[in-house]
Parts: structure tokens; sequence; C-alpha cells
């Protein structure tokens, strides 16, 4: 059996791609401040990202900061040297440590910011 020439063609029709979605999702804002598992699953993931940070910072600070008085153990002439009338190792100490006490702040402050930006985005319910 053949359809009449006189009927219009069959259209589908479908929701815009702007439509939220499925009636069992939640912005995950609403979902830390719920206290649900999954809200306290992204805390938890935040917390641990910066405790990392925290540690790999530390961590090579004190590399470098033990790494002096070896360096002096193992080249035991460098303690003899002077610049001006100021002993090589009080220099490194007094004018090395600060700029790299600086350094491994700002190295931290930002890579802090940029996880914490992360963690907006993620929770923003744009």
């Amino acid at each position: 059996m053949t359809e009449p020439e006189d009927r219009p063609a069959r259209v589908r029709v479908t929701a815009p791609h702007s439509a939220a979605g499925p009636a069992g999702t939640f912005p995950v804002s609403r979902e830390m401040a719920e206290q649900s598992d999954v809200g306290e699953l992204f805390v938890r993931s935040l917390i641990r990202s910066q405790l990392r940070l925290a540690v790999v910072v530390a961590s090579g600070f004190l590399v470098i900061l033990v790494g002096i008085p070896i360096l002096f153990s193992i080249f035991p002439a460098v303690t003899t040297w002077t610049v001006a009338t100021v002993p090589v190792p009080w220099l490194l100490l007094g004018l090395g440590i600060y700029p790299l006490v600086i350094g491994c702040a700002v190295l931290y402050v930002r890579s802090a910011g940029r996880i914490e930006q992360r963690f907006r985005d993620l929770v923003d319910d744009r």
C-alpha cells in the first residue's frame, strides 16, 4: 500500500541542544552544598592536589638546602675562598638561599592558584 502524494513527509522533532540534562543530574556546587559523596570526593581531590604541591615544593627546597653542606664536604677548598673578605659559604647561604626561598614561594603560589582555578571552573554552575 502506498501513501497518497498530498500528505507531508514525516518530521522528527527533538529537544534543542540548550535544554537541561537529565532530571537526575546535579551541578557540582549543589553536590558540595548537600555534602554528598560526590561533593566530598571533589573536596578531597582538591586537598590532595594542594598537599602534593606543598610536598613537592618543600622537598625540592630541602634537597637544595641540604646540598650546600654536601657540596662543602665534597669540595672543602670552597670553604677557604673569599670574595671581598667575605667567605664564599656565607655568600652562598646569605645571598643564595633568599632568592631560592622567594622562587619556591612564587612557584607554590602560582601553582596553587592554578589548582584552585581548575577547581572553581569545575564547580562553576555555568
